[in-house]
Order: structure tokens, then sequence, then C-alpha cells
């Protein structure tokens, strides 16, 4: 009777040419990472986001989305490497980008769904002929005055120009029958079968889809370029409805781009779009201000959660007899504002 093992062996040379390494689990592989630049989310992800894998940061709005995002570039920019802000719904504001120490120098702002109009401006030159400055030579009459018709001849002749302006209202023959008009069609305004909603709703559609299109194929071009160390796609402004119909295979086709290059790719969206292609997912909850003043606002409570995390490195082969102790899979930390200083 044949081992498990010969079988498994005999099964995969048979599927090799078809499915390489069918029975085979595939190898862990431990990523390197790159710090993000907050304490608290570098220990909960074991140091920092994966590089040449795609991270997910989902979360509404005033969740920090784009202040983690932020505080990883800024890491990425510090050591004198090169990013990427791919901006879909032009919201990124580099000034602020700068205050938490992103280098700009280092940086590449692609702005989507901007159209600037640069219009042809066309100079015309005009030009008088120079008879129009000549002066015309002043006429004199016979004793020195105005040379013109005396003001009792311009009335001849006035008669016979109005009779011949009348005269046919006058011999055109009279009629007591009523004349037949043509009857006015009355017009019927029927309502739009599109109202104004639809509309509309149909106009933020097209803008969405456009937005969409231009990030992704900013992205691709960006990607299978290279020499970025972290590429961002913010999606966070694009209504979940939309960024949901992105395919499957172009987040397949950014992972596999990504391992290539050896670049960090995230994305930030309102909604899990990457789904098996990410490496790293993370849940970001909507911030509440911190309760240390009444009158002065002194910072934000954030918090995330992991959701999805492929490989995490173990610090022993060993499986031990009893279950070991879970892994926490959420961190909080506070954001102060510059104005309160350390405490």
């Amino acid at each position: 009777m044949l081992s498990s093992n010969t079988i498994r062996i005999q099964v995969e040379a048979a599927l090799a040419a078809r499915i390489p390494s069918a029975l085979t689990p595939t190898t862990r592989t431990i990523r390197p990472t790159n710090p993000i630049g907050i304490t608290a989310l570098d220990q909960l992800v074991g140091g920092g986001f994966p590089v040449g894998a795609l991270t997910e940061l989902v979360g509404e709005d005033c969740s920090g989305r784009s202040s983690v995002a932020l505080s990883f570039l800024a890491s990425i920019t510090a050591s004198g490497r090169v990013c990427a802000w791919i901006d879909a719904s032009n919201t990124f504001h580099p000034a602020s980008a700068a205050s938490v120490g992103v280098d700009l120098g280092r940086l590449l702002w692609v702005r989507c769904g901007v159209q600037q109009r640069i219009e042809a401006q066309e100079t015309k030159q005009f030009s008088l002929p120079s008879a129009c400055f000549t002066p015309k030579a002043v006429t004199k009459g016979l004793h020195g005055g105005g040379h013109g018709t005396h003001p009792r001849s311009e009335a001849k002749g006035l008669s016979a120009a109005v009779d011949r302006f009348l005269g046919e209202e006058v011999i055109a023959a009279r009629c007591a029958e009523p004349i037949a008009r043509p009857r006015p069609i009355p017009q019927t305004f029927e309502p739009s079968l599109i109202s104004a909603t639809t509309a509309k709703r149909t106009h933020r559609r097209a803008h969405a889809y456009d937005a969409i299109e231009q990030a992704l194929r900013s992205a691709d071009l960006l990607i299978q370029t290279g020499g970025f160390s972290a590429i961002v796609l913010d999606l966070g402004s694009i209504a979940p409805e939309y960024a949901a119909r992105i395919e499957l295979s172009t987040w397949h086709r950014y992972r596999v781009a990504a391992e290539q290059t050896q670049s960090s790719i995230l994305l930030l969206s309102q909604y899990p779009c990457a789904k098996s292609s990410s490496e790293l997912q993370l849940r970001l909850h909507p911030m509440d201000d911190t309760d240390e003043e009444q009158t002065v606002f002194t910072g934000l409570n954030a918090r995330v959660e992991v959701l999805r995390q492929r490989f995490t490195q173990t610090p022993s082969n060993v499986i031990p007899m009893r279950k070991p102790p879970q892994r926490a899979t959420e961190a909080r930390w506070q954001q102060r504002a510059s104005w309160v200083g350390p405490r």
C-alpha cells in the first residue's frame, strides 16, 4: 500500500504541467516593512506597512485615513525616497502635508478630475486708413458762411414722397367681409421624463466614473514605471457604490506589480475594495475629540482595527500545547493640536 506522501508526489507530478505544486502549501512570505511613524500602529501591524504589497485603509470621513497616509509618507521622504499621491477628487492639501513632515520636493501629486482650460489668445491688429486722419477741407459759401441748402427748400417734394409711401394703403380696395385668419396651433407643455434630480445624479455618476478611470490609469503608469517607494491611491471621496464597481482583477494586477517593483501601495477608501488582493487591511473608526479642556480644542482620539493581515511573523516555530495569547487587533492613539504642547 502506497503511503500518503507517495500518492501526493504522484498527483503533483501528473498535474505539474497545469497546476505546479498543486498539493504543496504556499510558503509564507514575511515581507519587509516601512515604519508608519505612529508608535501604537507600528506595534499593531508588526513594524509598519509591508513592502511590495497592497495595503488598504478603510474608513469614513474624519476617521484619520489621510493622517495615517501622510505620516507614512513623511517617514518615506525623510529617508530620501520618492513617493506619489494619486488624488481622485482633488482634495489633497499640500500645506497640511508639509506641516507633518512630508518633503514636497520628493512627492508627485497627480490631480484627477481637473480639466485645465487653455484658451488660445488670438491677437488681432486693427488699423484705420490714413484718410480717416486727414481733415476735410472747409467749404464756404458766397458770403463766407457754410455751404448748404436753404431751410425753405428742404420741404420741397415732401408731400409727394408721403403720397407715394401711403399710396398702396389709400388705393387698396376695402371689403366689408371678415378676413379669414389662420388659427394658431395650441402649444402643449408636457413634463420632462428626466427630472432635475435624475439629471444631477447622472452627472454625478459620470463625474465619479471619470475620476476613477483617471486615477486607475495614473496608478497603472506609476506602478509599471517604478522608482516610487510608496504610491497612495486616494479614493476616499468616492462614494462606495462607485468604488465597489472596480473589478477585482485591477487590484490583483496592482498586487503583482507592487511585488515586482517592491513598492508599497496604499489604498484609501470608504468601503473594502481590494478584498483578498490586499496584504493588510485596516479599518479606521471616526475620531472623537479629547475631553481634557472644556473651552479649548486639544486633539482627537483615533482608533484603528485590523480587518485582514495575510502573514504574521511568529516568534518561534514551536507549537505550544496550550492556546497562545491572541494578538491585539485594535490600537488607539491621540493626535494633539500644535498649540497644546507636551503634557
